[in-house]
């Protein structure tokens, strides 16, 4: 269960804003961003770059994760691991879901999957520890 706090991060000039990354309403036991496949996410053969799939699982899995810390403590990715299954040319947008299947005492893992509209698939495992400020 997703229990959200009061922390919300800034994403004002992250990376999260410079690649087009928008949260989506989240849900009970997951996280829902969006992020369009353009020049910002691509390769120079013009489909989405697997560095753009990952930086939307750790963005996803921090945003995850800081929901779930304490005011006093941020998520820190320490692990990313990703299967990239098919191609997204630019043009579209790819949609991250996440969720958590570890929730240990410092640690948080996540699984994001990663679609297109037609429901292609890339899976993404994202490992975050969480410290204090």
């Amino acid at each position: 269960m997703m229990e959200e706090t009061t922390c919300k991060p800034d994403y004002s000039n992250s990376m999260a804003e410079h690649l087009g990354i928008r949260f989506l309403p989240s849900t009970e036991d997951a996280v829902h961003a969006e992020m369009p496949v353009d020049h910002r996410t691509s390769q120079p053969f013009g489909m989405l770059n697997g560095g753009a799939s990952l930086a939307l699982a750790e963005i996803v899995a921090g945003h995850g994760s800081t929901s779930l810390c304490r005011e006093d403590e941020y998520a820190c990715g320490v692990q990313v691991s990703g299967n990239h299954l098919s191609a997204v040319p630019v043009g579209g947008k790819v949609f991250a879901t996440g969720k958590l299947i570890h929730r240990g005492r410092s640690s948080h893992i996540w699984n994001i999957d990663i679609t297109t509209p037609q429901g292609q698939l890339s899976t993404v495992r994202v490992v975050n520890f969480w410290k204090k400020k």
